[in-house]
């Protein structure tokens, strides 16, 4: 999953991008809200992490600018203003939630939780595609109830496809998706995860029909 942080206090950003990289986000940081709203509209985001005051571009007017180009992305507003006519304007501007600072990290959590469970596509933690079993609560990985043991980076790749069950995704798609902005990832890393992913969900499973699958030309796909 991958969320874009606009705050223009730098400490708080990295802080934010440390914790939730530790939590298995793909995270990218900018510091102006103009750097934001050029990232909000080129990239593919699931949520984005919002300050009110920002140089450049202040977030309500990120919001109003995003909306207005129908870009649904949920929206977190963050700002060291509490008072309810700021709740109110960031919420009718379009953003989905509210968080004031200073705030406790695991209330950040649990509402980019809520926000991401919103879209269909993302209203279950346990993922199942046949007999492999994925749960983003636990960090479990399962096929025929035996576990598999999964990197951070393995994790999250193995999330997106199959969120994405059956469809095909490029490798452009798996690296915006699956590691940050400003990571030097080449495309051939792509096929190295898909590689031990090979080796550890469908090899040892020799009575089963392989779930990853290679569309030569235009990239993978699981199901």
């Amino acid at each position: 999953m991958r969320i874009l942080v606009v705050e223009d206090e730098h400490l708080i950003a990295n802080s934010i991008k440390k914790g939730l990289g530790q939590e298995r986000y793909a995270v990218d940081v900018c510091y102006t809200g103009t750097d934001g709203y050029d990232l909000a509209v080129t990239e593919d985001y699931d949520l984005i992490i919002l300050d009110l005051m920002l140089p450049g571009m202040d977030g309500l007017t990120i919001c109003q600018k995003l909306r207005k180009k129908n870009i649904h992305i949920p929206i977190l507003m963050l700002t060291a203003k509490g008072q309810i006519q700021d709740k109110v304007q960031g919420l009718d501007a379009g953003a989905d939630d509210y968080l004031t600072k200073p705030f406790a990290f695991e209330e950040l959590l649990a509402r980019i939780r809520a926000l991401t469970r919103r879209p269909k596509d993302s209203l279950d933690s346990i993922l199942e595609v046949g007999d492999l079993k994925l749960d983003t609560k636990s960090f479990e990985a399962k096929r025929k109830n035996k576990i598999i043991m999964l990197s951070s980076k393995e994790f999250s790749f193995l999330e997106y496809l199959m969120r994405n069950a059956n469809k095909i995704l490029t490798k452009n798609q798996i690296i915006a998706h699956v590691w940050d902005y400003d990571a030097d990832i080449l495309t051939n890393t792509v096929e190295v995860y898909i590689k031990n992913l090979r080796r550890k969900i469908d090899k040892p499973f020799i009575n089963s029909k392989p779930l990853i699958q290679t569309v030569r030309g235009f990239g993978y796909k699981l199901g």
